[in-house]
């Protein structure tokens, strides 16, 4: 019987500072695993420093390193989804380029994978290098997700996990063109549990992802995996209706009890004010769910591949009727193509 394979994909961005300090930590981890065969895939998304070239240094001098390079940014889901579409044999653990997230972990990941676990998810119990700000809205946003979707999703989880093989098949099948992973990782289901980890500063370099970046995130994550701001909106009309109702009364009979002339241009004005608010805020929510409807329409792939360059220790190529992106270029080629029947955007 062969050694189960696992493959480590870790998607980047503009990390070239970071990744020659990572990969000695995840390759010393790597050497330490016997129990199974290991490859590390690596998927630069559009990145536009010399992570290409720091990326192609780091495969000439490690036979388990794959790269993959995207036609251009497509963002970190669609990266991800990519390096999981490359993974044809054995489970994956997804782990962040900038070092937040501790390779030294891996073989606990590995344990518990071993134990019977589809889904190994790190949870964060203390965020180093993130300021108040970006940790209170992580924490109220997990929250709100949690409350508002069906689908369970760990709060403090991100990205940093291993899938077992059927949980990757599973995941594989989910081709949305809005991607939020966090919520479909929850969606496949299977058995699942939790390792605490105490999330470390980046190594180097910035975060790619500012206050804008991460707002629209939580939007994609909640109009993804929820319609309850629909619902919300049909609340607030149905309460300001009743509220313009009774205040229509009230002014009647003030007008007919003590003649008391109707209010007139400031009270009108604020009427008008808040109803127009109130239907501005429902048709922004309807756009947002039709904007999504007329994506999905469209069916574009998530991601083009530029470069697809396997391991030299065998990470392997995807087969026919795997998902994956169409025509795959070799190391040099920048002309490959997209399948529109294949699989497929930003954290």
């Amino acid at each position: 019987m062969s050694q189960p394979q696992l493959t480590i994909v870790v998607a980047a961005h503009n990390e070239a500072r970071a990744l020659p300090l990572l990969h000695p930590r995840l390759a010393a981890t790597l050497d330490g695993i016997k129990q199974m065969r290991c490859r590390v895939l690596y998927i630069d998304d559009g990145s536009t420093d010399s992570t290409w070239q720091v990326l192609q240094h780091l495969a000439a001098q490690d036979e388990r390193v794959g790269l993959l390079r995207l036609s251009r940014n497509f963002g970190k889901e669609a990266a991800l989804t990519a390096g999981l579409d490359f993974v044809d044999e054995g489970a994956a653990l997804l782990l962040d380029a900038d070092g937040q997230d501790p390779p030294e972990l891996i073989p606990r990941f590995i344990e518990l994978w071993q134990a019977g676990y589809d889904n190994v998810h790190g949870t964060r119990s203390q965020r180093d290098g993130d300021g108040w700000l970006k940790r209170t809205t992580a924490h109220a946003f997990y929250r709100v997700i949690g409350r508002l979707s069906k689908t369970p999703i760990p709060a403090d989880t991100g990205d940093f996990r291993l899938l077992s093989p059927r949980a990757l098949a599973a995941l594989r099948q989910l081709r949305e063109r809005h991607r939020f992973m966090k919520g479909l990782f929850g969606w496949v289901g299977y058995r699942q549990t939790a390792i605490e980890y105490h999330r470390a500063p980046r190594l180097a370099g910035d975060s790619n992802f500012g206050f804008w970046k991460l707002w629209n995130f939580a939007l994609e994550g909640i109009t993804s995996f929820s319609t309850a701001p629909l619902r919300a909106a049909t609340y607030l009309g149905v309460m300001t209706a009743l509220l313009a109702f009774v205040f229509a009364v009230w002014v009647v009979v003030k007008a007919l009890l003590w003649g008391d002339a109707v209010a007139g241009w400031p009270t009108m004005m604020t009427v008008i004010l808040f109803l127009g608010g109130v239907q501005l805020v429902a048709l922004g929510l309807i756009g947002e769910y039709l904007g999504r409807l007329y994506e999905e329409s469209k069916q574009r792939p998530l991601y083009l591949v530029d470069v697809w360059q396997p391991a030299a220790a065998g990470v392997s190529l995807p087969q026919p009727g795997h998902a994956h992106v169409g025509p795959l270029a070799p190391e040099g080629d920048s002309h490959a193509h997209g399948s529109p029947s294949a699989g497929f955007e930003e954290r």
